[in-house]
């Protein structure tokens, strides 16, 4: 099997490395649009599967990892902020409260396509302004759905609690990557 890793992300590129697979990397171009009519628990799904759908055919032995995470809090999703005034006003509504992160990923070969999707909720204490500020200047988290990573300086500090996956809430469900792989 020859797996390739549809993903810049260093996390996920970190985590699949760290279970044990080899891999290359390629880069997919698709532009990442949800339907209007979506349900949330469904989108991380969906762009994960447009991702697979959208890179050239597999051949022989080749299988292809896709994966997309979607923040959603107050019946809205969160996706990357655009600049540092999106990423505080995500972080002052995640502040004290719960939130879902939804990662899905979808394994494709010549001849199928799975798709699986993990959540997990994620409790933040109250983050203050200045803290928020802090995070945002220094940690810079504007390729992060929901403006954070669990594993910086924010999600050490504010994260209350959390039912899941940590690593589906870094971006990679490892357990369901892991099965799936070794049943290939």
């Amino acid at each position: 099997m020859k797996l390739l890793l549809a993903s810049q992300s260093p996390r996920r590129k970190e985590l699949l490395s760290s279970l044990g697979f080899d891999f290359e990397v390629v880069k997919i171009d698709c532009e990442e649009i949800l339907p209007e009519d979506i349900k949330i628990g469904e989108s991380a799904a969906y762009l994960s599967e447009l991702k697979a759908s959208a890179f050239r055919n597999l051949t022989g032995d080749e299988v292809l990892l896709t994966a997309d995470t979607v923040v959603a809090a107050e019946g809205q999703i969160l996706g990357k902020p655009k600049d540092e005034k999106e990423a505080g006003q995500m972080l002052r509504m995640l502040s004290g409260k719960i939130h879902q992160v939804y990662t899905g990923i979808t394994i494709k070969s010549v001849d199928k396509m799975l798709t699986e999707t993990d959540v997990a909720d994620v409790e933040f204490d109250e983050i203050s302004d200045r803290e928020i500020d802090y995070y945002v200047q220094n940690y810079k988290p504007f390729d992060k759905a929901g403006s954070y990573g669990i594993q910086e300086w924010l999600g050490m500090a504010k994260i209350r609690k959390m039912n899941g996956s940590f690593y589906t809430i870094m971006g990679l469900p490892t357990h369901l990557v892991y099965k799936i792989l070794n049943e290939i």
